[in-house]
């Protein structure tokens, strides 16, 4: 037994690992685990703060499963294996001419994590990453080897896009790229006044918008990213700026400021204020995906809720109220991006144009009643917590919230009775 740990701290658990080096192998493990009656699990980076990915059984380590299959450039569609990091992908796509239309802002992460628990980016027009999705090939409980696409398999396709892990282990998943594009940048400080007034212009008129609220101020981070032209000249941060910005101020010195207020709480409203202000403007072209990704080291808890898109204001606007009355310091800003609705049975931007609120702690800090407070004001305006973040919910409060919530489990009955796949966290969420 070799003990693991999740990337935040949150989750451990003594496991079996395997590494798998073939699709082939893959199918043998999981046969034999289910033979031996064990439960197996599939792990990519570990970046969930839930306990998706632990079992008591065979851990299943797929960075041996890594690389493209097959590229086709005349369509975009690429086969990748389920083992491969998000930041590899990239390079490797733009090498090929493609890019993925849209991506979250953490790259460390295995394709077949992040679909599976249904990473996101922004953008209005665009869809999480399960949504770029074409195939998937899927190892179920017996060892076989099964392929569901929307057009073969459709029920399948659309449970196991953001899936779980509950129905099966992804072997292969082929993306719906698009050909290599850059990304024009411009981040900027403003209020969270200016922004409010005219959110629904910000959040259609660009490709993708977001903001970071400081709590205890009315200041944020506004994030603009469009697209240019082909053949448009690439211009990065240049190196010294790249580490003032993105190494020195967002990791190293605010791990320094977190640990000072850790020890001195009183002093969050005055920091947050003081670096609200000192952010300044700055703009870039890269590519797509240099643009998308940012270096994260601090470690923290998170909870993200998403809303329908029109509840943003409002739901904010009652984490602020809670902040004054509670008393509560949070050091964090607070993230909000946007993304549009789908038809993915447990996408959380399923059937809905979606707004998303993302709260975060310092992991040496205490977020259990933060995140309990805005999980109860989320789930005024019918929220649903991100699969792979901190919360609260269980199958029968989570039902309200996905009508195909029991088309899924029905579909886990038939492919997973015995529950090889099975672990404490799917018990909460889905049910025994």
């Amino acid at each position: 037994m070799t003990l693991w740990r999740n990337w935040a701290g949150t989750v451990e658990a003594d496991v079996t690992p395997a590494r798998p080096a073939t699709v082939t192998e893959l199918q043998a493990v999981v046969a034999g685990a289910a033979a031996r009656g064990q439960r197996v699990k599939a792990i990519g980076a570990g970046h969930s703060f839930t306990a998706i990915g632990a079992t008591d059984g065979v851990q299943l380590r797929l960075d041996r499963l890594s690389g493209i299959v097959h590229a086709d450039r005349s369509c975009g569609l690429v086969t990748v294996l389920a083992g491969t990091r998000l930041h590899e992908l990239n390079d490797a796509l733009w090498q090929l001419g493609l890019s993925l239309a849209n991506l979250g802002d953490i790259d460390v992460q295995t394709i077949s994590g992040a679909i599976s628990t249904g990473t996101h980016g922004t953008g209005a027009k665009l869809g999480g990453l399960a949504t770029q999705v074409h195939a998937l090939e899927l190892v179920l409980a017996d060892g076989s080897l099964r392929r569901c696409s929307a057009a073969d398999d459709p029920n399948l396709f659309a449970a196991a896009c953001v899936g779980l892990g509950a129905l099966g282990v992804i072997a292969t998943v082929t993306l719906q790229c698009e050909p290599a594009f850059a990304l024009a940048a411009a981040e900027a400080p403003s209020t969270l006044d200016t922004v409010l007034a005219d959110l629904d212009d910000e959040v259609t008129g660009n490709d993708h918008f977001e903001f970071y609220w400081f709590p205890h101020t009315r200041r944020v981070l506004t994030k603009r990213n469009n697209r240019v032209l082909p053949g448009t000249a690439l211009q990065p941060l240049g190196r010294a700026r790249h580490w003032l910005d993105d190494r020195f101020l967002s990791n190293t010195l605010f791990e320094g400021v977190n640990r000072l207020t850790t020890r001195r709480p009183s002093l969050v409203p005055r920091v947050n204020e003081i670096a609200s202000r000192a952010l300044s403007a700055r703009g870039y072209v890269d590519r797509s995906y240099r643009v998308f990704a940012s270096p994260r080291t601090v470690r923290f808890r998170e909870m993200e809720y998403a809303v329908p898109r029109a509840a943003v204001p409002e739901l904010l606007a009652g984490i602020e109220q809670w902040l004054r009355r509670s008393g509560e310091l949070i050091g964090f800003p607070v993230e909000v991006r946007f993304a549009a609705g789908d038809d993915l049975w447990l996408s959380t931007a399923s059937g809905r144009d979606t707004g998303y609120v993302a709260v975060h702690q310092y992991h040496r800090r205490d977020h259990d009643a933060y995140f309990r407070a805005v999980e109860d004001i989320a789930r005024a305006f019918d929220g649903r917590p991100h699969w792979g973040k901190l919360h609260h919910r269980d199958a029968a409060s989570l039902a309200t919230t996905y009508p195909r919530l029991s088309d899924f489990a029905a579909l886990r009955d038939t492919l997973d009775p015995h529950r090889t796949f099975g672990n404490d966290y799917l018990v909460q969420v889905l049910g025994s």
